[in-house]
């Protein structure tokens, strides 16, 4: 019986992790900023679309802390973080619409890596070759 070599995450893994990771702080970052002192977060006296700076500042909180979990997973090879990784980012790209009023570029910069990390999670994503002996019932 041979020793099953650690999962190594593939380069686009890799990449995806590091741009849901740079997401992930980046929200919360702003969910923090949005909780603690709504004020800091004002833009030009505009607000949000639904609720307010702080529910926003709660869900992007959420969100970025699960982003960055996700892009652990993604570095440590996980098999649940790609689907997780792909299903955060897609829901984080659908939250930014709520605050595109208050902060268009950082709503459309946000919504950028989101479609990368899903793009490189699903289109750009290789799986992993199979080795006689490794994983599967040698003959």
């Amino acid at each position: 019986m041979t020793a099953r070599a650690p999962a190594q995450p593939s380069g686009w893994a890799a990449f995806a992790g590091v741009i849901l990771f740079m997401a992930g702080w980046l929200n919360f970052f702003y969910g923090l900023a949005g909780i603690l002192n709504d004020d800091v977060v004002t833009v030009q006296g505009r607000g949000v679309v639904i609720w307010d700076f702080t529910a926003w500042g709660w869900i992007h909180l959420v969100l970025g802390v699960i982003m960055v979990l996700a892009a652990a997973g993604l570095w440590a090879g996980q098999t649940w973080a790609r689907a997780a990784a792909v299903l955060f980012a897609t829901l984080n790209a659908i939250a930014q619409i709520g605050l595109i009023t208050a902060f268009p570029l950082f709503s459309i910069m946000i919504i950028a890596l989101d479609v990368l990390v899903i793009y490189h999670l699903t289109a750009g994503w290789q799986p992993e070759e199979r080795r006689p002996g490794v994983g599967a019932l040698s003959e």
